[in-house]
């Protein structure tokens, strides 16, 4: 099949920014290696996407300078840099409308000209933030499609502090009486979803529903294992992410204490954040102080040198939406032990690594504990699990894949290929579909 002449839509992409923006513009760099992409960004991230170079046929720039100058002030002075909070969410609501309003105006003549095949909106990924394009587009001329979708997820049940968020999902539902909710998705020729547990959001939408995990690794990040364990070595167990009480780092660490006071591995944290006396004292309760060092923040290369030389990764997050650890850790071979719930839960599986039901604190810290016994005492049971878990993710979790399944469905919304069959879970059968 020819190329693909796409509109995209990713105001925030920023190949120097982090998390979303970071994501978001790798997703939309790896597509334009395969199709033409003219890039609709804003204007902070301008300088930054025109110094990554690549390959995008152009680079469509919307400014609105007042607006940002508003938006910047605010997200400086009134929420601190916190991402994570549902309210900077409702506050960009107007800012993305007001961007998608102006895309329109600078681009509709040009759609109408015929100079594009598809649009795709990339950001926002929240679902509760409509697009006025979906409703622009819903005469044609071009399809419009949306995604990868992601947000949403409440804390896993069973566990100890309650959800203090609980009450926002009560706001998110308002989200559907918002201008141009309904349009959205009764429009979109295509929805794309990150993790399965936006399947219930979308079951009015199932027919043209699909899967494409929110993030991706690089083929750079695939190298070949340069472990050489000695023999009687010990386990080398790692944590990577905020020491916050949604990821959970307190579950690794008490799981993996019957070993580490064993004197049979060590744990090395790497992170910081409003949680650390709590698990420091933690380490003191259980009687582990030697066998765990906290890093601290370290930059990325370093994060990527210390995960090819761990043997295990424990990421047990009760929330976590996307888990570019988890990619991380099966490209650099180590294995991940995750709870099977959001993000990681959709990317592991048997073959690669184990994850383990949410049921209750108790339950999975002794399933945890038990994980990493075995893969202690049974070095040829964790080699085996490195070795499928670093060639699943040169075959199925490169961005160059990721970007080969969003063609999937671009080119069905378009009317040039077969629906394609998008698992939920085992993403490795990607592989099997062309």
């Amino acid at each position: 099949m020819g190329r693909l002449r796409i509109l995209l839509l990713g105001p925030d992409c920023n190949p120097e920014s982090i998390s979303i923006p970071f994501v978001s513009y790798c997703h939309a760099a790896a597509l334009a290696q395969r199709h033409d992409v003219t890039l609709v960004a804003g204007a902070p991230v301008e300088p930054a996407v025109r110094r990554a170079k690549a390959p995008f046929r152009a680079i469509e720039v919307v400014r609105m300078p007042l607006l940002e100058r508003l938006y910047a002030w605010s997200l400086r002075r009134i929420f601190k840099y916190n991402y994570d909070t549902q309210a900077l969410t409702a506050f960009g609501y107007p800012f993305s409308l007001a961007f998608e309003w102006r895309a329109w105006r600078q681009m509709r003549r040009r759609i109408f000209a015929g100079e594009f095949d598809v649009a795709l909106r990339l950001l926002p990924m929240t679902p509760v933030l409509p697009s006025p394009f979906a409703f622009f587009l819903r005469k044609g001329p071009i399809p419009f499609v949306i995604g990868p979708l992601n947000g949403g997820l409440r804390d896993a049940p069973g566990f100890s502090q309650p959800d203090k968020r609980e009450w926002v999902f009560g706001l998110r539902n308002l989200s559907r009486f918002l201008p141009f909710a309904g349009s959205t998705y009764r429009h979109a020729a295509a929805i794309i979803a990150a993790t399965s547990h936006m399947r219930a959001q979308f079951a009015a939408h199932r027919d043209k529903l699909f899967f494409v995990p929110e993030n991706g690794i690089t083929r750079s990040a695939c190298v070949a294992d340069t472990r050489s364990p000695k023999p009687g070595a010990k386990l080398e167990l790692l944590f990577v992410g905020g020491f916050v009480r949604r990821k959970a780092c307190y579950l690794a660490l008490r799981a993996a204490a019957p070993l580490l006071r064993s004197d049979l591995a060590r744990i090395s944290l790497v992170g910081d954040g409003p949680e650390r006396d709590r698990l420091e004292q933690l380490v003191k309760s259980l009687e582990i102080e030697k066998a765990v060092s906290f890093s601290g923040w370290l930059e990325h290369a370093e994060v990527l040198r210390r995960l090819r030389s761990a043997d295990v990764v424990v990421l047990p997050a009760i929330r976590e939406g996307g888990g570019g650890v988890v990619f991380e850790a099966l490209a650099s071979g180590a294995v991940p032990v995750v709870l099977d719930y959001g993000g990681p839960g959709d990317i592991v599986h048997p073959d690669v690594g184990y994850k383990v039901p949410p049921t209750d604190e108790g339950d999975v810290v002794s399933q945890m504990e038990k994980i990493l016994s075995e893969l202690a005492a049974n070095r040829e049971l964790l080699n085996r699990l490195r070795q499928q878990g670093m060639a699943y993710a040169r075959e199925c979790l490169t961005w160059e894949a990721k970007a080969q399944a969003t063609t999937q469905v671009l080119n069905w919304a378009v009317g040039r290929g077969p629906k394609p069959d998008l698992p939920w879970s085992r993403m490795a059968q990607v592989r099997c579909v062309s």
